[in-house]
């Protein structure tokens, strides 16, 4: 027994305890349900794509396909391009079609009114949805000084919530994605 809690005690102190899964469930409407979590109860992100299970893998994780209007974006409001993909592998990995439960779209999950707002007329476009989450990441980072976890936190769960706790808010969802955005930013893409 004394062995057991002593193996336990060193995987957990050398290896993360945090640990990322993809789930898809395959419904009978021919549509996927995506859901990215740390357990499988508590999904830090959920995606439905409708009729595309066959075309799934060949759109997801294709960083390349949209290199070209990432770095537009990137020279264009001055925010690091790597930034730029960290959030939308962790938004959509780079499914153009994505749509969240909640209604945001695209490639960096936009919600209408938040496209609206910065001139996007279609969320599916990846060039107009990544010029339009671009901007709306650099109005972030300047509102929290380039603070880029805050910034990537009010991107997540609106800055009402950033600035009502002056820091990262205590949702679970929230932190999960700051800590996965930062992750991919670090591992460069």
């Amino acid at each position: 027994m004394k062995s057991v809690m002593s193996c336990a005690v060193f995987l957990l102190a050398f290896f993360p305890t945090t640990v990322f899964a993809t789930v898809y469930e395959f419904d009978s409407d021919g549509s996927v349900e995506v859901f990215e979590a740390q357990d499988y109860l508590a999904p830090v992100r959920h995606q439905k794509f409708k009729g595309r299970s066959l075309q799934l893998s060949r759109e997801i994780g294709s960083a390349n396909k949209f290199n070209e209007y990432v770095m537009q974006a990137s020279r264009k409001y001055n925010v690091d391009a790597d930034l730029i993909h960290a959030v939308i592998k962790a938004e959509s990995s780079y499914n153009p079609d994505a749509i969240s439960p909640k209604g945001a779209g695209g490639l960096m999950q936009l919600m209408p009114d938040t496209a609206t707002q910065y001139g996007v007329t279609d969320r599916f476009s990846p060039e107009e949805n990544i010029d339009g989450g671009t901007k709306y990441l650099k109005f972030l980072l300047d509102r929290y000084e380039g603070d880029i976890s805050l910034a990537i936190a009010a991107y997540n769960a609106g800055e009402g919530a950033v600035d009502k706790y002056g820091d990262i808010p205590p949702y679970a969802e929230t932190r999960s994605y700051v800590q996965k955005v930062s992750l991919f930013l670090e591992k460069g893409n």
